[in-house]
């Protein structure tokens, strides 16, 4: 079956369109929200990230984007260790927490794994990495962990769509 679009196409023109074009078809892709963590010499370090993605299952690889500019990159650039925590629909409070601070986590209960890193409770799941790469990225650093442990529980994630936070609904069946 074809379907056509009642709305026009537009056509990217990466030499003469800003950024809020591609931001916006970046953003019409769900994705759910992470915050990630690494200990640093100004206390427990924090930021939200959606560029969150597997690599491989063996070796267990995943890796995350980090704008270059961020205030926090430098943080997260000396880390050795980290953590990746898959936030639930419940924790869009400290979502908005970690946007605002980078030291969100100095008000919020955490425990410390033995590298230090910070791990936040009720997660969907957590994955306590070791970094083992960088790459260079445009304007973003792609950094490569190889996961040491995880912590995995049952619950809605918390997503980000169109500019907006909101949760996952099963179609139940309905693609089978």
């Amino acid at each position: 079956m074809t379907m056509q679009s009642s709305d026009k196409p537009s056509n990217f023109l990466a030499d003469k369109l800003g950024g809020r074009h591609l931001r916006d078809v970046f953003g019409r892709f769900v994705t759910g929200i992470t915050v990630i963590t690494a200990p640093s010499s100004s206390g427990p370090i924090s930021i939200v990230a959606n560029s969150f993605s597997s690599v491989s299952l063996d070796p267990a690889l995943v890796l995350w984007s980090a704008d270059r500019l961020a205030k926090r990159y430098n943080y997260f650039e000396a880390a050795d260790h980290y953590a990746i925590h898959v936030l639930s629909v419940e924790q869009s409070g400290l979502c908005k927490q970690v946007l605002r601070s980078a030291y969100a986590l100095n008000e919020y209960p955490h425990l410390l794994n033995a590298d230090g890193v910070p791990l936040i409770d009720h997660c969907l799941a957590r994955l306590e990495c070791r970094r083992i790469a960088a790459h260079d990225a445009g304007d973003h650093v792609i950094i490569v962990g190889q996961v040491q442990r995880t912590e995995i529980r049952d619950g809605a994630p918390l997503t980000f769509f169109s500019g907006d936070y909101g949760t996952f609904t099963s179609l139940e069946g309905e693609l089978d």
